[in-house]
């Protein structure tokens, strides 16, 4: 009897620690996923572009397989790739964040240059693509694709501002959590992005087919609202690229040995918060320094949309291109 309360002993002393080692996968996993917060409302912001167009019963299962593609992205390619970068690459971590915080910031500079008619095309498919629709079928497939090859990108910058803010551990405890980063911001993209689309459709039938006066009333407010829901979600995601995009630009250059800017923004934003009542003076403090970031991020990408739409893109398009008429063959 004491041998097996003895064994029984050990058992829950190794469940304990099972248990806290999920508790910190988890809560790293958080901390980690929250600092790619630009790049996550960007991918929530950009995807139900990919559905408009579509019938509705059509727009779920389109969804379902770009967060298939993305999980995909995430688990297969990138965190194994990530993982050994870490291990045995651990020099390249920081360009590779600088070269996400860059795309981050031309992204969000496109935006800003194409809402105010100065250039960019922010996230519009080139003018030619319309004429090769050939069915809708056609048009769920390539649009599919075309989804699951940005989410590529926004997932590698996710997933590199990840696992640079996982704390240093062993091998397994650094899967675990990237993997649960992984997870847990495909299901809360694309979760999103499913009620967001689908949120038009509950509105409506809420408003005709609604038991009382009170929800009819709500589904047309929904419907009213979700315009307005969809345009704030852009800005917000442009502002978060840009303040992600440029504070990761400005952390990697004092990496790398180039700290003045970072210091010149330290300096401004801890004068404006120490200007303010001791409440207030974090908030002031972390309102700056996004607010500076943002700037200089904006600027930086700016300076990149000639790169990206002259070099870049044409490049891309050109390779993609040859990709497809290889397989038509």
């Amino acid at each position: 009897m004491s041998g097996l309360l003895a064994l029984l002993d050990d058992v829950a002393g190794i469940a304990k620690v099972a248990a806290a080692s999920v508790d910190d996968v988890i809560g790293q996993a958080a901390k980690a996923g929250s600092k790619a917060a630009g790049a996550v409302i960007d991918d929530a912001a950009v995807s139900p572009k990919y559905v408009q167009g579509f019938s509705a019963e059509r727009e779920l299962p389109i969804i379902w397989r770009i967060a298939k593609g993305s999980m995909i992205n995430k688990l297969v390619y990138l965190l194994p790739v990530g993982l050994a970068l870490n291990h045995f690459a651990p020099w390249a971590i920081v360009p590779l964040l600088m070269l996400g915080g860059g795309y981050l910031c031309f992204e969000g500079a496109e935006k800003v240059a194409h809402a105010l008619g100065i250039g960019g095309h922010g996230h519009l498919d080139y003018p030619q693509a319309a004429d090769e629709v050939e069915d809708m079928a056609h048009l769920e497939e390539e649009k599919a694709k075309g989804a699951i090859k940005t989410d590529f990108i926004l997932s590698a910058e996710i997933m590199t501002i990840s696992l640079a803010a996982i704390p240093e551990s062993n091998f397994w405890m650094e899967a675990a959590t990237l993997a649960t980063v992984a997870v847990m911001i495909t299901v809360a993209v694309y979760g999103a992005v499913a009620i967001i689309v689908k949120a038009d459709d509950v509105g409506l039938a809420m408003a005709a087919k609604g038991r009382n006066a009170v929800l009819q009333v709500l589904g047309r407010g929904i419907v009213r609202a979700m315009p307005h829901v969809m345009k704030a979600l852009t800005i917000i995601g442009t502002a978060a690229m840009l303040w992600v995009g440029g504070n990761i630009v400005v952390h990697g250059l004092e990496a790398l040995g180039a700290g003045w800017p970072y210091h010149v923004i330290h300096d401004l934003a801890y004068a404006v918060g120490h200007s303010l009542p001791d409440r207030f003076i974090g908030i002031g403090e972390w309102a700056t320094t996004a607010l500076l970031d943002g700037i200089l991020g904006l600027m930086l990408g700016l300076a990149l949309i000639p790169v990206g739409e002259k070099l870049v893109t044409p490049l891309w398009r050109a390779v993609f291109s040859r990709g497809k008429a290889g397989a038509s063959h």
